[in-house]
């Protein structure tokens, strides 16, 4: 390429060169229409796979138990609303209202404290320098090797011992301390990638730490915050085992164990009424994922601010 332009003398190399790039030019334009429509004819595929059976999911809230059995496809014979007022309404004394409202005592603090503390501790390990950093910093990457069930049984004798059984407290308390440590990991890892410019221009007109936590990072880790909110909602709605370890009283039990609950084990299940709350048990984390999808796609995929 380089021997061409440089010798005027050869003009056959010349137009020949330009000949094969024109030739070629049409080419990749082809290639690159017929690319989308092959990709998306493959993504179409690959969601009717995933989200059938969602589909199937809210098809059976409307079967009885013999159609639910007898039949794999998600389209029922007709429409009929009795299995969610029936399953809405439970076997005990407590509406699903009220297990949704538990859920939320639970979820709604643990966020709050969870976004605080980890903000807060991953600021420390990405703006800090102190003695010891790499090390409590590889330390507590180790623990996310920890499998959850080891640590459940000293974590248990500790609450019985303060007496925190049978309360909220054991499912909350503990993320106030920055525990949830994948979190932590995101958000140094956003942290790393922002510039430091503002942070630079902020101190230089006297704003000490707290005052550039508040004002200049955390609006910039806004987009990594949603994805902690999501994440944490997703995970706490759906956690089944700590509230089974802490809880004994029926009235505190959340939509995790009430589902549950709802599956006797004396007398014929009536699925269709147990599917049908478990769409309504569907719609918080799906809705929270909808309302936050820009931000949490961009939260979850960037490691810090561009330009």
């Amino acid at each position: 390429m380089s021997r061409v332009q440089a010798d005027p003398g050869r003009p056959g190399e010349t137009s020949k060169m330009t000949e094969t790039r024109g030739a070629a030019a049409p080419l990749v334009l082809v290639r690159d229409q017929g690319n989308p429509w092959l990709r998306y004819a493959a993504l179409g595929v690959v969601a009717v796979v995933m989200l059938y059976p969602l589909l199937w999911l809210v098809g059976a809230s409307f079967k009885n138990n013999s159609e639910i059995f007898s039949s794999a496809g998600f389209w029922p014979s007709r429409l009929d609303f009795d299995a969610y007022a029936k399953g809405w309404k439970t076997s005990t004394e407590y509406t699903f209202a009220t297990y949704f409202l538990n859920s939320f005592l639970i979820t709604i603090p643990r966020i709050i404290v969870t976004v605080i503390s980890c903000v807060m501790v991953a600021y420390a390990f990405a703006r800090f320098e102190f003695w010891g950093r790499k090390l409590l910093f590889s330390i507590m990457i180790a623990t996310m090797m920890l499998p959850l069930i080891v640590l459940r049984l000293p974590q248990y004798l500790v609450f019985r011992e303060i007496g925190w059984l049978d309360s909220y407290l054991p499912l909350i308390v503990p993320s106030a301390f920055a525990t949830d440590t994948f979190f932590v990991f995101m958000l140094v890892q956003f942290l790393r990638g922002i510039p430091r410019d503002m942070e630079e221009a902020a101190q230089i007109d006297g704003c000490n730490a707290w005052q550039l936590l508040w004002h200049i990072i955390v609006p910039l880790l806004k987009p990594a915050i949603i994805s902690v909110v999501v994440f944490q909602f997703i995970w706490t709605m759906n956690d089944f085992m700590g509230p089974l370890i802490y809880l004994a009283s029926v009235e505190k039990y959340p939509v995790s164990l009430a589902l549950k609950m709802s599956i006797g084990a004396t007398e014929e299940v009536e699925w269709a009424n147990v599917i049908a709350i478990s769409v309504v048990a569907l719609i918080p984390s799906v809705a929270v994922f909808f309302a936050a999808q820009r931000h949490f796609i961009e939260g979850a995929t960037s490691s810090g601010v561009k330009g």
